[in-house]
């Protein structure tokens, strides 16, 4: 049975601005601390002033505090239930023959509506943030000593002119551009030649072309240049994958990309779990509603909220640990990706209906 119009708009509303309340505290803590880490990282830098770091903040929040949206519905959920019934509404609305089932309809709604709102919408805005993010970064950091991350990249080659090795501090997502970069060359019996020092380097096909270069050969002056080429037999499609996580690819490229992936004969088993993820996201939403139901039904007045609250945060947790456990079994290619995407959003759900039928019915 359906709950009626006006009530459904009512805790719906309530149910959306619990949820939104949540997301956009965790949404500014997330921001304020990034930001905080870029001023540190810039140091004197370069063009990295204040409003440049807020902007580059700005760019990357939105892809960290995604990951965090299953909370911001579990959380917005139990509060809101907390609420409705510390103000008695919930009492009201069962003396009015009224289930748990029909007012968590609009809860239900709304948790689907923004699982869709995101994939569609917001996944791909944040991906686009976050590439414009990674472009700023490597223009600004890639001559700067103090944004070394720990995290550098490290590629070996062998062409024509010997072999090589290429450092870099940053790649730019989405393309072949490396920011940042250190190239060391040997010739074919292993001695080393010269080594070089760039701001950026692209790859195209059969070359890398390294821009604002400092190159230092043996028993020479290091000697400067605007733009500097060294021959490469590296795929840019392969490299273009490397250092493109999943993530970062909108959620409306992502079978286009998919297919791109394979067609250049590569495993493009992350790029499927993403999309199934992607896919499965409203259902693992509702099944946070569900979750956060089964443990917020509770009268204020029989006591016992400390224990309904813990008792949500750890049904979340461990839904959480079972779906990065999941993922990691799909990326690796042990469980398939529709199933290692689906299973933590669909065991989810039945298990929060379950608790709901027991402590509904009996």
């Amino acid at each position: 049975m359906l709950i009626g119009a006006t009530l459904g708009r009512y805790l719906a509303a309530r149910f959306l601005r619990m949820i939104l309340g949540v997301f956009l505290t965790v949404f500014a803590l997330v921001y304020t601390l990034d930001f905080v880490e870029l001023m540190r990282r810039a140091g004197d830098a370069e063009g990295a002033s204040a409003a440049v770091m807020a902007r580059l903040a700005l760019f990357r929040t939105p892809a960290v505090a995604e990951q965090v949206l299953p909370f911001a519905i579990l959380f917005g959920a139990m509060a809101a239930l907390l609420q409705l019934s510390r103000k008695l509404e919930l009492v009201v609305a069962r003396a009015a023959g009224i289930s748990a089932w029909q007012f968590l309809q609009p809860g239900a709604l709304v948790a689907l509506g923004i699982g869709a709102f995101t994939v569609g919408v917001y996944n791909p805005v944040s991906a686009e943030l976050k590439q414009r993010s990674t472009e700023i970064e490597a223009k600004i950091f890639a001559r700067s000593t103090k944004a070394a991350s720990g995290k550098d990249l490290w590629i070996r080659q062998r062409s024509i002119d010997g072999q090589a090795i290429i450092r870099a501090e940053t790649a730019v997502e989405g393309t072949t551009t490396l920011a940042g970069v250190a190239v060391f060359t040997f010739d074919e019996s292993g001695a080393f030649t010269q080594e070089m020092q760039a701001a950026r380097a692209t790859l195209h096909d059969g070359y890398w072309e390294l821009q604002d270069v400092r190159v230092q050969a043996m028993d020479s002056e290091p000697q400067s240049y605007d733009t500097y080429l060294i021959a490469s037999t590296l795929d840019p499609s392969q490299v273009r994958q490397r250092f493109t996580p999943p993530e970062s690819v909108p959620f409306w490229q992502l079978t286009e990309t998919i297919a791109r992936t394979e067609r250049a004969g590569l495993d493009a088993t992350r790029y499927r779990l993403q999309y199934d993820v992607l896919m499965a996201r409203p259902v693992l939403f509702l099944a946070m509603v569900l979750v956060a139901a089964s443990v917020s039904l509770r009268f204020f007045r029989f006591g016992g909220i400390g224990k309904m609250v813990l008792g949500g945060v750890a049904a979340g947790f461990v839904l959480y640990v079972a779906r990065q456990v999941m993922e990691g079994l799909g990326a690796s290619g042990l469980v398939a990706a529709p199933v290692a995407a689906w299973f933590p959003a669909v065991v989810g759900s039945l298990l929060g209906t379950l608790a709901l039928l027991h402590l509904e019915d009996g």
